[in-house]
């Protein structure tokens, strides 16, 4: 199988070249476009998902050894999540390169963090079998470096400030619940609501609803902070 000129262009931004190309046109092919005889990138997205958790796992110990595991958890979770496997996608242009249905590309799904997050984790899988773990690994500190040198000043995530600063009163965890969505398809708003068992609550709207979660945490931990001082 022969790559066309953008997947080509494509190949050349990650630095790598495949053996069997076969498995980058999988992995830029999204479940909208397969077929009988075309797989899509599923399957991929699964393994590249595990694959960027071990890079990204040797990566956040080299880069801090003296770091403790729960100072560790909260930097791996930053740079492995959805939205960072999308922001690096974006950073590639993979957006421009994928396969995606009619359907798909008239609501914007060349710019949805979910599926260029999917896409991103897909193509670390199709490097990995391409070419093995090394090859896999160096690609993720390629396109992952400035992040992973930034990830340990980055703000510590607030879902799980909160649920620590509850528990740590014998309270139960907070329970987080979209309220509202709006918007068009390829540009949703979402409204969570985070609450705690006592009827303390707060909600935020985001781009994502993610963020939203991590809008609301945040203003009800700063809230029971300025409470309890």
């Amino acid at each position: 199988m022969k790559l066309s000129a953008e997947q080509r262009a494509f190949a050349a931004r990650l630095g790598h070249e495949f053996a069997r190309p076969e498995l980058l046109v999988q992995a830029l092919t999204h479940g909208s476009v397969a077929g009988p005889g075309r797989l899509d990138n599923q399957r991929l997205e699964f393994l590249g998902d595990r694959v960027l958790g071990l890079a990204m796992a040797e990566a956040v110990m080299a880069a801090d050894p003296g770091a403790a595991e729960g100072a560790l958890a909260p930097r791996f979770n930053l740079l492995v999540r959805k939205e960072t496997c999308a922001d690096v996608a974006q950073s590639v242009g993979l957006g421009a390169v994928l396969r995606l249905g009619r359907s798909e590309m008239l609501s914007g799904g060349r710019k949805k963090t979910a599926l260029l997050g999917d896409a991103m984790e897909a193509v670390i899988a199709a490097v990995y079998l391409d070419a093995g773990f090394e090859a896999a690994r160096a690609l993720v500190l390629r396109l992952w470096g400035p992040r992973i040198a930034s990830a340990r000043s980055a703000e510590r995530d607030p879902k799980m400030a909160l649920q620590e600063h509850v528990q740590a009163r014998g309270e139960a965890p907070p329970a987080y619940v979209e309220i509202a969505r709006d918007g068009p398809d390829h540009a949703p708003r979402f409204t969570v609501e985070v609450r705690l068992a006592d009827g303390r609550r707060e909600a935020a709207t985001a781009a994502t609803k993610r963020a939203a979660e991590q809008a609301a945490a945040r203003a009800l931990l700063a809230r029971l902070e300025a409470e309890h001082g």
